[in-house]
């Protein structure tokens, strides 16, 4: 299983056989320039809300590859009057087996509207049961309570937002680590806008404290999990 970085939130995942691509953020990132957008192929694109920097690529790489869109209930119906009816919509709690492997959609404490302004659903992250391993991808979330319930998961990585303004900070993502019982996290949802810039190397170091497995790869990195 490998993971690709692309930038704000935007991960990419293989497994399977297949390629799963989160939360698509490219073309509008200045830090994510150098990535070529045309050439993703994914054949899952998962969505956890419906802001702008979450969906901005949504439409154009799903036309470019036939993907099938996994995301929150509205968000499918939202894509069905885009034309685009591969969407497989969910909602919380909820369970799918695909090709790959399972998802769970899991509770995220944030906001959503699409980028028109219309009814996005509520936020959610995703549990990824594929090859063995379970992988959570928090979305943009706070730190809440009902991140214990994925205690029992025994996750073997957390995809979570360390950036703050808009999600959880550092300091939170440290104690989500404690609710959802996993030290091995890949951060997310930070440097991309000036209110989410981090000091890189504190982060590191207040994980490493914490006796945690920090990894923040560059843009375009990829890491095997």
């Amino acid at each position: 299983m490998k993971l690709t970085y692309y930038g704000h939130s935007t991960v990419e995942i293989q497994t399977g056989g297949k390629t799963l691509l989160f939360d698509p953020f490219i073309t509008p990132n200045e830090l994510a320039k150098h990535i070529d957008v045309n050439s993703l192929k994914p054949d899952y694109i998962l969505v956890s809300h419906g802001h702008g920097d979450h969906v901005a690529d949504l439409i154009p790489i799903q036309q470019q590859s036939g993907a099938q869109v996994i995301c929150i209930a509205e968000i499918a119906g939202w894509l069905g009057n885009k034309g685009i009816d591969n969407a497989h919509g969910m909602n919380i709690g909820g369970n799918f087996n695909f090709d790959f492997g399972r998802v769970k959609m899991v509770y995220a404490l944030h906001s959503s509207s699409m980028p028109d302004g219309s009814y996005g659903g509520v936020p959610a992250g995703f549990v990824i049961y594929a090859e063995g391993k379970k992988i959570y991808f928090a979305g943009d979330t706070a730190l809440t309570y009902d991140m214990k319930l994925l205690a029992e998961e025994e996750l073997d990585w957390a995809i979570l937002p360390i950036g703050d303004n808009y999600t959880m900070g550092i300091d939170d993502a440290i104690k989500a680590t404690d609710f959802i019982a996993c030290k091995n996290v890949i951060g997310v949802h930070y440097d991309t806008f000036p209110a989410i810039k981090i000091d890189q190397e504190d982060a590191k170091a207040k994980f490493l404290k914490a006796g945690l497995n920090l990894k923040l790869p560059a843009i375009g990195e990829s890491l095997d999990l």
